[in-house]
This record gives C-alpha cells, structure tokens and sequence, in this order.
C-alpha cells in the first residue's frame, strides 16, 4: 500500500543525522525570541526604519516588545485567537513588523499581501486564508472594503498609516493594554505565503514558528552574525526573503535589523555607510541595477562611501549568471554569497561558504558554467534525484530536493498539491540542477533552471498561466502564451508569444495595452513575438521553451519609455507583424 501525503511530508520534516529540531533553534518561539532579547539587549537598536522620505525611526527592543505587547492586546479584544489568521496589506514598514510580531506573540498566523497584486488575488488570498482580520495601508483600505463582502470570514479592516477619520485604525492599537504572552507551540503555524504555481490561484505556503526560527538561527550562524552586528532589508517583506534573512535573522542574534521603505539604487551604499550593516539580502536584478549604475558614473565605488563594517552580500531568489557575478564583484570588490531555497524551505536551504579562499570563492561561482548555489545548511539535506525519486551521482542533472527541520508544513489545505510536492517522502523543488563534489567530498549544489514554468522577475514568482488568461480573451488573438526569456537585470523577463486570428488585425501594441489593463506592471509582457503556429506537446500542453529563443534580441533591453518598434521579426512570424517591445 503506498504512503499516505501525511506520511510523505513527515517524512521530508525529519533529517536522519539530526533527528531533534531544538539542536538547531535554542528558543522554541518567536514570542520567547522577543522576550528573551528585550531582557538580555534592553535599550539596543532592535529595529530602524528609513521611510520613504529617509527619515530614520528607530525602536530598542524593549520599546519594539512593548508596541508589540500592545497590539497583540488590541487582536485579542478584536477577538483573534491562536490559529486564526491575519492578513497584511502593505508595502515595507515598521507598523507591518510589528504587527507580524504582535500576531505571533499570540499563536496567530500572518498571511502577508503584495499591495502590487491584482484586487482578483487579493481577494483570493484573503478568501482562501480564512483571514479573520486585515492590516492595509490608508491607501489600500478602499480597495480592500470593495472586497469585504466577498469575504465571510473577515470581520475587521484596520486603517494604517497617518492617523484619519477611519475607524478602528492602528494608532488605537498601539495606545491599548498590552497583551501578558501566552503559550505558543513551536510547531504552531506562524505564516502563510501565497506564492504562484503552475495554475493561476497562488498555493499558500505554511510555515511554523519552528521553521521561521530554525532558519533564522542558522542563517545567522552561517555568516557570523553576532551582537552589535546590523543587517539591511531591502526586500519586500511580504515575501520570506525579507522576513526572515534580515529581520528575524538578526533579531536571533541580538544585532539590529535595519529596513528601508523600498531599493534605492543612489542610497544603497550611503544606507550602508550610515547604518553600518554587515550583511545585506538582496535579488540579482538589483546587482544589475548597482552595477549599471556604477557604469554610468551615478554611483561611486563602495571604499570612497566609507563602508568599512561591511562584510559580503547575500544573494538568492533569483537567477544569477556567472557574468553578472563576476562583473559585479570585480567592479565593487565586494563579496556574493549565493545562495539557494524557497518558501516551501522556509527561506535558504544552502549557501556557498563564506570562509572559502579568493581562489575557491571565484571557482565555484565562475568555472562550472552556473554560479554554484553552495552547501546544504545543518538543519536540512539536499539531493539531485530522477523522476522516480533516486538520488543521481556527482555531475548528473535532475532535480534538487530537500528534506529537513525548515521544510513548510503543507500546502494550505491544497492536498493535491501536496502529494505532488512530497512524492517521495523529500520536498520537489521543480527545479533542475546538479552537485559536484570538493576536496573534500562535500556536495556543492548548482540550479540550472526549473522544471517548472514559473517565471523569476527579479526574484518575484510569476505564473505564466494567469498571463495567459489575458493573452486569449484579447480579441483577434487565437492563441497567446506567456514566454519568461533571459534578461541581464531581471534574471527573467516576461514575453508574450502569439498566434493571431486570420485576419491579423490584432497588433502587438494592442496587445500590450490590453495586458496593462489588466495585469500588474511587473507581470505585464514587455515584447509580443507572432508566430504562423503553438508548439504543444502530444497531449496539448504548450512549450514555452520552444518559442523562449525568439525573445533573446531583447535580452538586454532596458524597457524604459514610450514603446519602442524592432525591425527585426521572430522566426515563423509573418512579415507584416513585427516584434515590439513595451515599457516595463
């Protein structure tokens, strides 16, 4: 009889060498991480928020703990209880941080929203969540009381932001009686990320306070974080990249997590300089920018900006070539540590070394023709396996797989997607890639691509099939598919590969408009190729990757501006209809 889901997904929780999670987590939640670092490090800088104007607010962590005490206060009298979930709408700031905490300290669950998403997806996160309270920005509360009554389960909209007529509102939550902490359980759920798939609903990704710590405790421990030390996030923090490298990292070692409203590529290294971080997280579409910038001269080199305290950078989420590392480095002088995971492993799974030799450092980034994605962490194993689950030897592709104490719970009550994703008792990353052994022995993991069709702009998940929706309802399209094609500062950008009707009367310029109408900017197509046919495989299923190749004239391009015509037409596409390019 074979294994039950239960059993597959308890199987990829558990790591035969280290069976016991608490050797890898010494507090077993985050409301005793908070406790615990407001008695030991009382008036130390826990957290610094430099808002969109760059003025810096800042809260030591007994101030950050008695906010946080507030709040949680404020969500029990609103009658939210351990287990239920509350939803953030809400771009980077320290009323969001605090308000993951505050749900946290009480055994709640925080299901974070991309205010970039389309209305359709947040109400179908929120829907889907069973989120019994939202956190959303002044300017997003509009839009989210439009979708109240869709919404059974939501029973209350907090207003956050400057303090206005709006009731009940933030400003209220931070003025209440604070909350005495509770019991919370270490595999109590703690956060829900809703990340695309190969279907066009998002699954959501449970994590529990045991995985958020366990990887926040060992990411720390790999890149010597210590107190005193101070991190920035640059990151959105709706996504665990942001959550858990640079704020909940740094909080487990009593060091300072410094988090800025949104990148800004002329106050990056300055922020450094000023805040003097140690180790900052970031996606490769932002080294690209760093470096365009620096080409440019709009940016000076990081030693003249005075960032002495600087150790090397994080880099993940995202595909990074050889070329753009190397060019990088080589203009900055500053160290990428890359790595590797993804929600479904809490954050990173893997990491190159950092205490590797120049020489070793530029080997593995540089000779294998993929920058290598490092070694697996402590708290968990990685593996290349066939299709049917059996591990491949050194240099063999397949795909990675993970198992261990940072592997996410499930799927949020998708069981389908579950028994796909454990197969066989590992987590299936979909992506493709290989190990190659050192000196020593030790596997080093390399991602070639994905076996999946997901798309990676700029380290944000994009599924191709919600772009589809749009291409086919575009009048005089017969048949449109989204294309993720190589692009030098997004890792990945978004193509649109159409079959027009007959007559041909649809233009690319039509087509694009229509997506900007309907689609978030990032996910909107920024070249139209038409083509004579769609290649589809026996059974109907389409093959992007056959058409991928005729998008790489625009692998460079920059998308800035008014639409811009090419001269030059895809293969297959008929000589009245030229490939075009949009702003993006």
């Amino acid at each position: 009889m074979p294994p039950r889901v239960e059993e597959l997904i308890a199987a990829a929780h558990a790591l035969p060498t280290a069976p016991d999670p608490a050797r890898f987590r010494p507090l077993a939640t985050l409301p005793e991480l908070l406790a615990a670092r407001a008695a030991e490090e009382g008036s130390a800088e826990a957290l610094v928020f430099l808002d969109g104007d760059g003025t810096r607010h800042a809260w030591s962590y007994r101030q950050l703990q008695r906010a946080v005490r507030a709040v949680a206060g404020f969500l029990r009298n609103s009658g939210v209880a351990a287990g239920d979930r509350v939803a953030t709408l809400s771009a980077n700031h320290s009323d969001t941080v605090i308000q993951y905490l505050a749900a946290w300290s009480i055994g709640a669950v925080v299901v974070p929203i991309n205010v970039g998403e389309t209305d359709a997806r947040v109400e179908y996160i929120l829907r889907n969540s069973e989120a019994r309270l939202l956190f959303a920005r002044n300017e997003q509360v509009a839009r989210a009381a439009a979708l109240r009554d869709t919404l059974p389960n939501l029973q209350m909209i907090i207003a956050t932001g400057a303090e206005t007529s709006s009731t009940p509102h933030f400003q209220t939550a931070l003025t209440h009686a604070p909350a005495t902490p509770g019991e919370v359980a270490a595999e109590a759920d703690a956060l829900i990320i809703y990340t695309s798939g190969t279907t066009g609903d998002p699954k959501g990704v449970v994590l529990t306070q045991s995985n958020l710590l366990i990887d926040a405790f060992q990411i720390a421990a790999w890149h010597g974080l210590k107190r005193g030390d101070r991190t920035l996030c640059v990151l959105p923090i709706h996504h665990v990249n942001g959550i858990v490298v640079t704020l909940l990292t740094p909080w487990t070692a009593g060091a300072t997590a410094v988090l800025c409203a949104r990148f800004r590529t002329g106050s990056f290294f300055s922020w450094i300089a000023a805040e003097r971080i140690a180790i900052v997280s970031v996606v490769p579409t932002l080294l690209a920018f760093l470096l365009r910038a620096a080409e440019a001269g709009e940016i000076s080199a990081p030693e003249a900006a005075g960032i002495s305290t600087f150790r090397h950078i994080i880099c993940g989420a995202g595909p990074l070539t050889v070329e753009l590392a190397q060019r990088f480095e080589e203009r900055f002088g500053l160290r990428i540590v890359h790595g590797y995971g993804l929600s479904e492993t809490t954050c990173f799974s893997c990491f190159l070394p950092t205490d590797l030799t120049a020489e070793q450092h530029r080997s593995w980034l540089g000779d294998h023709g993929f920058p290598a994605i490092g070694v697996a962490l402590p708290c968990n194993e990685m593996a290349i396996h066939d299709p049917a689950g059996k591990p491949l030897a050194a240099g063999e592709r397949g795909e990675i797989v993970i198992r261990g104490h940072n592997v996410m719970r499930g799927y949020f009550r998708n069981p389908s997607a579950n028994a796909a994703a454990f197969t066989h008792g590992w987590f299936r990353s979909g992506d493709e890639g290989f190990w190659l052994p050192d000196e020593a022995g030790q596997a080093y993991f390399f991602i070639t691509g994905r076996l999946k069709e997901l798309i990676i702009r700029g380290g944000v998940n994009i599924s191709p099939l919600e772009i589809d929706e749009v291409l086919m309802r575009i009048p005089g399209v017969r048949a449109g598919i989204a294309v993720g094609f190589e692009h030098s500062i997004y890792g990945e950008e978004v193509g649109a590969y159409v079959v027009a009707d007959d007559d041909g009367a649809v233009s690319a310029t039509a087509i694009l408009a229509a997506c900007s109408a309907r689609l978030p900017r990032h996910k909107c197509p920024k070249v139209v190729v038409f083509g004579a046919e769609m290649p589809v495989t026996s059974t109907g299923k389409y093959q992007r990757n056959k058409v991928r190749h005729l998008f790489a004239a625009w692998a460079n391009e920059e998308f800035r501006g008014a639409p811009q015509w090419s001269t030059a037409s895809g293969p297959d596409s008929r000589p009245e209809q030229n490939a075009t390019s949009s702003s993006g």
